[in-house]
Order: structure tokens, then C-alpha cells, then sequence
């Protein structure tokens, strides 16, 4: 799978990093003081890591992998923004 250069190949390659990050934020880490001043930090590390990703298969050429990647971590954080501003209110 890893070798497909597909556009669902980078969304499913992309997805699992900012689901842990806030499965760890919202259920494991709630009361935590590492995440007490940097709330955003575990989606912040997600990113990170989704953007070494994409630097990795870039270097192989699969652009449509890298495409999908991107696609897949920009909705997700739009999601995560949006998603935090409600839980505020």
C-alpha cells in the first residue's frame, strides 16, 4: 500500500496522527500539566509529524500521496479549530 502513489493512500496515511493527538489531548491528558499552558501542543506534534511525511514521500516522488496527506491534515485541523471554538462556548 505504501508503494501506491494515490490520493487515499496520503488520507489514510494522514489521519491516524491528529486522531491520537486528540484522543490524547481530550481523554488521557484533560487534567495534565504538561497541557496546561500548551493546549495546542499535541496538534501542533501531529501536523509536525504529517509535514515529515509528506517531506518523505515527496523525496519519492509520490505526489499524489503528498496531495492526499495535505488534504487530509488541512480538514482535519480546520475540524480541530473549529471543534475547540465550539467546546468553549
Amino acid at each position: 500500500m505504501l508503494k501506491k502513489d494515490s490520493y487515499l493512500t496520503g488520507i489514510l496515511l494522514a489521519i491516524p496522527l491528529p486522531a491520537a493527538a486528540f484522543v490524547l489531548a481530550t481523554y488521557v491528558l484533560q487534567d495534565s500539566m504538561l497541557l496546561s499552558n500548551k493546549p495546542a501542543l499535541p496538534y501542533l506534534t501531529a501536523i509536525a509529524l504529517n509535514l515529515i511525511m509528506m517531506r518523505l514521500f515527496s523525496a519519492n516522488g509520490m505526489v499524489k500521496t503528498v496531495k492526499g496527506i495535505f488534504i487530509a491534515t488541512f480538514l482535519i485541523t480546520i475540524a480541530l479549530f473549529i471543534l475547540k471554538l465550539r467546546l468553549k462556548t
